[in-house]
């Protein structure tokens, strides 16, 4: 299947495929307008990475979709890392996936039977990695490759983590490295090395379930995932939600050794500048940062690190849990503190 080059079947690949977060805040409009569901514990008002609603005193469902154009050229891992980042969405609200069903749009004239099943194969595999069923779904003939997961997840409602509860003092944790879209978009083309190939399918593929050990932390106040809208734009969504502001210091913020120089040398994908024309005004560089730490910053990543908001005596705790589950890069990365929904980034601490 080689041949097969699932990027050029596509106008755009993974989470930066995202509709733009200005575009898409006119599109959705004022959720303040929709009817009130006493049980319905999260959905629309703070832009958070999954709907939950309460069953009972001990159980919510967690329910999400998360769907895009391949990323990479190889059939089986384009689906292993839509499969990873839709369940993603599960692990942010501290729960536990139970089940998964597939979404399918395919170009069926242009793609061999053959490398549509390895695309399905490796949503499953992830599935099975994860110890779900992926229990059924539903596909379409489409003009470009498409393909997500509806996932499914339960958390106890105490231990739910929405990405609006972050408090003046807590430290933020990122727990996988930037530079997913700078290396796709190397990629695409073609001066991707086979160093950086290995770093964004070991990035994208590995699963966020440290997020469901993170919900039992009480410290642990918020928690979302960097995904389409970089980390500026997830953080803000999360300054946004605590009505606070957000200081990150870039010498501390973990990045993919092979999209370093890559971001130096100003690839990235388009979603880049997307992002910054959507919340530029809500962000504050300091003097001493170059045009590409800030574009770095804005990075789509798909299937990115979780980001959480925790008190800073339980950082230790936290960055532990992390390393045990294999989260080698993730760091301190800055703070929240009182002030208006902007972030400040400094060169360093």
């Amino acid at each position: 299947m080689s041949e097969i080059k699932l990027t050029q079947l596509s106008h755009g690949g993974g989470c930066g495929c995202k509709i733009a977060p200005a575009l898409l805040q006119q599109i959705i409009g004022d959720a303040a307008d929709k009817l009130p569901f006493p049980d319905l514990l999260v959905g629309t008002e703070n832009s958070d990475d999954a709907a939950v609603y309460r069953l009972n005193d001990q159980q919510a469902i967690i329910a999400t979709t998360d769907f895009f154009m391949p990323i990479v050229d190889d059939p089986f891992d384009f689906g292993r890392i839509a499969a990873t980042n839709a369940l993603s969405d599960v692990y942010a609200m501290g729960g536990t996936p139970i089940m998964a069903l597939a979404i399918v749009g395919m170009p069926i004239n242009k793609l061999p039977v053959t490398a549509i099943r390895a695309i399905l194969q490796g949503g499953e595999s992830v599935c099975k990695a994860a110890g779900i069923p992926l229990a059924g779904g539903h596909s379409i003939d489409s003009p470009e490759p498409i393909y997500g997961l509806v996932a499914l997840g339960v958390v106890h409602p105490d231990r739910l983590k929405k990405n609006s509860n972050a408090r003046p003092g807590d430290v933020l944790i990122l727990g996988k490295g930037l530079g997913v879209g700078i290396l796709a978009a190397a990629l695409k083309k073609g001066v991707l090395s086979g160093e950086g190939y290995a770093q964004l399918l070991a990035n994208t593929t590995r699963l966020n379930a440290v997020g469901a050990t993170l919900s039992g932390i009480a410290a642990v106040h918020a928690m979302t995932d960097v995904t389409g809208f970089g980390l500026l734009g997830h953080l803000l969504e999360m300054c946004r939600g605590a009505g606070l502001a957000a200081e990150v210091a870039f010498d501390r913020v973990p990045v993919l050794s092979e999209a370093l120089p890559l971001a130096q040398q100003g690839y990235g994908p388009g979603a880049i500048e997307r992002n910054m024309e959507s919340y530029g005004k809500e962000v504050k560089f300091a003097d001493g940062l170059e045009n590409w730490q800030h574009r770095l910053l804005a990075d789509a990543q798909t299937s990115g690190g979780l980001l959480v908001a925790v008190e800073p005596e339980a950082a230790d705790e936290v960055l532990a849990c992390f390393r045990q589950a294999g989260f080698e890069q993730a760091a301190v990365i800055g703070s929240m503190k009182q002030g208006a929904a902007t972030v400040t980034v400094t060169p360093a601490a």
